[in-house]
């Protein structure tokens, strides 16, 4: 049974052309999503926005009802720019803008992303266009060739703009945002608000209202539990949790260097990838490690409290405490990183008997008593070996030979042949640059790296686990 159109639900309520609330009739756009509800009657007034919305949500049409509402179809000049992270998700928000603009005439809407070729681009933006949507990177490319001109914008549009960061696009993010006239309207949505996230507002919006639509978190949202091991049996005991969890990202807390380095020997010997972070590390490894476990190329960090410190990685599924530690704030800290948003996260923890003060002291922190399991109840889900679903490809050349993320997924999903969906977090360095491919992929795309061109140069490609098994002999 649907519950009835409230007044303030309903899109009828909202200030629109009768042309327009037609069109939205027509295309069955009766009720408001809660984006939609929580942000239209804001961006509608001109007001910038900070919005922390899912695909799926109806944040499209929140966005394109904005833009569309502000448009002057007379001025065939591009008036509303959108900025996505993939092709495929620039396509789907051209077409639903072209959707909901029936209810004009000829209002033109381009799409503009890598691993297409840039003739036909050019001649379509040379006849005019109102509303362009792009990836960073070919939005850059047309900008320095002088082929867009964004003099007449009036709403910029960040979707999916923490997808955006985490593929490596903060860079052509500034430096595109910044070629746009200061008195625009600027609409940033996000399903995941991180610190890049943060810094990007503060930089570019002009007094922004938040509004958040998603659950909030619930205490239930980490489900906690504690394993009682001997001292001798620790280490082996996190490959138990590993293997019969199974959690697709997650780390493994070390109260010492040492027991770091131990515990990724002790997995490697199980078959588990695992890399470790820690203060002995060099920047450019530490880098390297990040890299790994941000693109899902690596299933489990092993890491210390300090190496850790300040970072946050989306969608961890799991926190291992090898070690518990002596102040309860921290434990308190450790596993809060996981069971963000509207996920769920697990939080295993294990103890042995001279840390059961420790264990007291968390209980009195947390207001609860800890609920203990059998280490025996631990039996192996799968017997496949727990492999990470990405893995990295290292090319030689980065941010000195001017590559750019944009460069590199225009490269692989045109030439290339891949699906836009088969390629994850691109990360540029000064000299390198690191690319995550779906596991059943990587392979193929290390050989067409090496023999595709981007920006018309040949590329030289390896796996990056190769490359660290170089450096460390």
């Amino acid at each position: 049974m649907t519950s009835p159109t409230s007044a303030s639900s309903a899109f009828s309520s909202l200030p629109l052309s009768p042309a327009m609330q037609d069109n939205l009739q027509s295309l069955g756009y009766l009720t408001m999503t809660p984006i939609q509800a929580a942000s239209l009657p804001l961006t509608l007034a001109g007001h910038d926005l900070i919005a922390q919305a899912k695909t799926g949500s109806g944040k499209t049409a929140a966005f394109g009802l904005a833009l569309l509402h502000r448009l002057v179809p007379q001025n065939f000049a591009v008036q509303a720019m959108v900025m996505c992270p993939t092709r495929e998700l620039a396509d789907q928000v051209t077409q639903e803008i072209r959707r909901l603009a029936r209810a004009e005439d000829n209002i033109k809407v381009l799409t503009l992303c890598g691993g297409s070729t840039m003739r036909p681009q050019i001649e379509s933006l040379s006849h005019g266009a109102h509303i362009v949507v792009g990836t960073p990177g070919r939005l850059m490319d047309h900008l320095e060739r002088g082929t867009l001109d964004l003099h007449s914008l009036n709403t910029l549009v960040l979707d999916e703009a923490d997808r955006m960061l985490d593929m490596g696009f903060h860079d052509d993010i500034v430096t595109v945002t910044r070629q746009c006239p200061k008195n625009r309207q600027t609409l940033l949505f996000s399903a995941t608000y991180p610190e890049g996230i943060a810094k990007l507002s503060a930089q570019f919006l002009r007094n922004p209202t938040e509004v958040k639509v998603q659950a909030t978190h619930e205490a239930n949202k980490i489900r906690q539990r504690w394993y009682e091991v001997a001292k001798a049996t620790r280490l082996d005991a996190v490959s138990k949790l590993l293997l019969h969890y199974r959690p697709a990202s997650a780390i493994a807390f070390c109260n010492t260097k040492a027991a770091c380095r131990d515990l990724v020997d002790v997995l490697s010997a199980h078959g588990i990838e695992a890399i470790a972070l820690h203060g002995d590390l060099e920047q450019r490894d530490r880098d390297q490690v990040l890299i790994q476990f941000a693109n899902r190329s690596a299933s489990v960090l092993v890491a210390t409290d300090v190496a850790a410190r300040g970072l946050d990685i989306a969608q961890l599924e799991a926190v291992i405490n090898v070690d518990v530690t002596p102040d309860p704030e921290i434990h308190i800290h450790r596993i809060g990183r996981t069971g963000r948003g509207d996920a769920e996260g697990w939080a295993l923890n294990l103890a042995s008997m001279d840390e059961m003060g420790r264990v007291g002291n968390i209980e009195l922190l947390q207001g609860r008593e800890s609920v203990w399991h059998k280490l025996e109840e631990l039996t192996p889900a799968s017997q496949e070996p727990l492999l990470p679903p990405m893995v990295t490809i290292q090319i030689l050349g980065g941010r000195k030979e001017k590559l750019r993320p944009g460069d590199l997924l225009g490269a692989l999903t045109g030439e290339g042949g891949f699906e836009g969906s088969q390629i994850g977090k691109i990360n540029v360095t000064d000299f390198h640059t690191y690319v995550a491919i779906e596991r059943s992929v990587a392979g193929k795309a290390l050989a067409q790296l090496n023999v595709i061109k981007v920006k018309g140069k040949k590329t030289k490609a390896r796996l990056l686990k190769d490359a660290l098994a170089d450096t460390a002999d």
